[in-house]
């Protein structure tokens, strides 16, 4: 085997914009935008270019906002706070409802080189886990230059993603904390010299979940993470898996090693995910596609990237399920890119993986409960000219108010319809871009709605069977979030710079920019407020970028904002607001990301106001907002992304210096960890 801690050669070298790193393309994502998209389908039949009418009123509010930003908008933050209790003034403006539990002035803009995480005046972070802290009974303590399989088994896993802390208790002092693991890099995690077959075995163990005890003593204050505690768990490429729904069985699922189809090893690069009012979670397989060898020939493989030279990883030298060219294992690709459920409460729960909601590159799954009591649950397709997806469940929820109950012991996920959302705006006229939609139907009634598709077909080759119906192509829809206070959908698009060019189809009004580097966000109202409707109503709440820049817009607000740019993950407050992590700003537009907070109602609707920001290299996922509690989470992922083992580009957060000494369970690197900001 090759050994795969030194730096490999990066495809996406000199092809990212600023300072992204090539190194998380080629991580996270295989290196996808080295290569054509893979949705190559026409749908240039309601193709509604954006025109001059939307660039008259994003140029006037650009330059209104810019005008009363002045330099605040790019000046780098002047200090920061490291670890307990120094809050950063940080300059820029302030901006907060009166009825808004958590009040911050908004911190200036931070430069990519602060290997720090920055919070207001006020709010200080505290680390609740990193990488490699042990979790399980028996596990031992971290010793980055000593990890095995077994060890990581028992800790922390990896870049950590989707995160939520759910209270177990009235009093506020028992928690879950349950968080993804999207993807490793080797070359910071190991030691040059790693014996190549435990470093692959070990990265089988940091991807996966945890699901994390936390104890405080009273509400307010800072979680405590609890070693060996009862329900702690990690879930990893070796954890047994069901599959349920109707592709469950199907020949398309069959391999060597399961050839009853019903049962999977494992998941991986789990990105985002949803808490479900049932008190499970969600969580999306997205980039699995970069982790196996293909023939890249068939088109069930290549729509979803698969191909013959992307498994830089070689993990089939260890594992030939990873080998899909071989007869034994050639569906083995078609068992990932599902949403799985776990129960946190029940470690000895088997996880799950829902066929009925179908297989494509999940970004996560957030879900609403109508006000039938069926559960509507919006996904997004993390890919450039990919589309948006909703599942309505087959079952109704059995329950009234907060005290909803599983459908006898089976989810409400296992079955149900399956649509794909069309996009049609209705002209820039009005000066807005906005327009109406249909959620087009891909199964019904446990059957097939594409001709040509059996039911299963359209299950594990759900990107083939959506072309064939012609949705509209997306800016890599991310997470998509139902509000429960005004009861619309906001859908992140964090950007595609392949928007427009030669050969690629140009704006359309709901993504209404060429060459969109920055993302937008849109907002979807369900016609009558019924989320199992097959029509609904749109416009664009936000263009993303600094409001400096021509054709940004961010709800109709005109004052000062902060500059934000590629919108990933979402969440919502206590009383609405919704609050924007970013991936990508370091490119689009040279700064660190961060969490935003914005409101969606009111005389501020649109305000963009910058919450934290997050080390050199690292993006800002979950995210969680406890207003009422004073405290906001985020998973700080890939700090230092570009280092290696002998030369680190983050500390982050044990900040041991260059040259010291680490303590017991401490590194001299970064390390991907959970953050949580309070209020001094």
């Amino acid at each position: 085997m090759t050994d795969t801690t030194s730096r490999p050669l990066l495809p996406m070298a000199g092809l990212t914009h600023g300072n992204r790193s090539p190194v998380t393309c080629h991580l996270r994502c295989g290196d996808a935008c080295s290569v054509a998209a893979p949705n190559t389908t026409d749908t240039t039949y309601f193709r509604d270019v954006a025109a001059q009418a939307l660039r008259r009123r994003t140029v006037v509010g650009a330059s209104l906002t810019a005008a009363a930003l002045g330099v605040a908008s790019t000046a780098p933050a002047a200090a920061t706070g490291r670890g307990h209790g120094h809050g950063h003034p940080g300059g820029g403006h302030g901006g907060h409802t009166p009825r808004d539990p958590l009040a911050f002035t908004a911190i200036a803009p931070v430069a990519t080189t602060v290997d720090d995480v920055t919070v207001p005046t006020g709010y200080e972070w505290d680390p609740i886990i990193r990488w490699g802290d042990p979790i399980l009974r028996g596990a031992p303590r971290f010793d980055a230059a000593a990890q095995s399989p077994e060890a990581q088994a028992g800790q922390f896993g990896y870049n950590n993603d989707y995160l939520d802390i759910i209270e177990t208790n009235r009093a506020g002092t028992r928690a879950l904390l349950v968080c993804n693991h999207e993807y490793t890099n080797e070359a910071i995690m190991f030691p040059p010299g790693t014996d190549p077959e435990t470093l692959v075995r070990t990265v089988w163990a940091a991807h996966g979940m945890s699901v994390v005890e936390l104890r405080r003593r009273r509400r307010g204050d800072t979680w405590q993470y609890v070693p060996g505690a009862r329900l702690n768990r990690r879930i990893t490429l070796d954890t047994p898996f069901a599959v349920d729904g109707p592709a469950a069985g199907s020949d398309l699922l069959k391999t060597a090693e399961d050839p009853t189809g019903t049962r999977v090893r494992g998941t991986m690069n789990n990105c985002s995910g949803g808490t479900t009012p049932w008190g499970t979670v969600l969580s999306g397989e997205e980039n699995f596609n970069q982790y196996f060898k293909a023939t890249g020939t068939d088109p069930r493989e290549t729509r979803y990237g698969l191909s013959s030279t992307q498994d830089a990883r070689n993990w089939r030298a260890v594992d030939p399920r990873w080998d899909a060219t071989t007869e034994g294992f050639r569906n083995e690709p078609n068992r990932f890119g599902w949403v799985v459920e776990i129960d946190p409460s029940d470690p000895r729960s088997t996880p799950v993986k829902h066929t009925a909601m179908g297989r494509f590159k999940h970004e996560g799954a957030n879900v609403i409960v109508n006000r039938d009591g069926h559960v509507v649950a919006y996904m997004g397709d993390d890919e450039r000219f990919d589309y948006l997806y909703r599942f309505v469940s087959r079952d109704r929820l059995q329950g009234r108010g907060g005290s909803w109950k599983r459908h006898g012991n089976r989810s409400p996920l296992a079955d149900g319809d399956l649509s794909v959302a069309r996009f049609t705006g209705d002209g820039l006229e009005d000066g807005v871009s906005d327009g109406t939609g249909e959620w087009i139907p891909l199964t019904k009634n446990g059957q097939s709605m594409v001709p040509g598709f059996t039911l299963e077909e359209v299950l594990v080759y759900t990107r083939l069977a959506a072309d064939a119906v012609m949705p509209t192509k997306m800016d890599r829809p991310e997470d998509v979030q139902p509000s429960l206070h005004n009861g619309r959908i906001y859908v992140a698009c964090t950007n595609n710079t392949d928007r427009g060019k030669v050969g690629k189809e140009g704006p359309t009004e709901p993504n209404p920019r060429a060459a969109n580097k920055d993302g937008h966000i849109v907002e979807i109202t369900p016609t009558g407020g019924d989320h199992t409707s097959g029509t609904f109503a749109w416009d664009l709440f936000l263009i993303c970028g600094d409001a400096a820049s021509a054709g940004t817009y961010f709800g109709g607000w005109t004052g000062p904002v902060s500059p934000i740019s590629c919108p990933d993950n979402v969440a919502f407050d206590s009383v609405g607001n919704l609050w924007i992590s970013t991936d990508g700003q370091p490119s689009s537009i040279k700064l660190s990301d961060g969490l935003f907070k914005v409101p969606v109602e009111g005389p501020e609707r649109g305000h963009v106001q910058q919450f934290l920001a997050v080390p050199s290299g690292a993006e800002t996922c979950g995210p969680v907002v406890h207003d009422r509690d004073g405290s906001v989470f985020v998973a700080v992922q890939h700090p230092g992304e570009d280092g290696t083992w002998d030369a680190p580009q983050s500390r982050f957060p044990d900040f041991v210096p260059a040259g010291g000494t680490a303590l017991p369970g401490q590194f001299a690197g970064p390390r991907p960890t959970v953050v949580q900001v309070t209020r001094r």
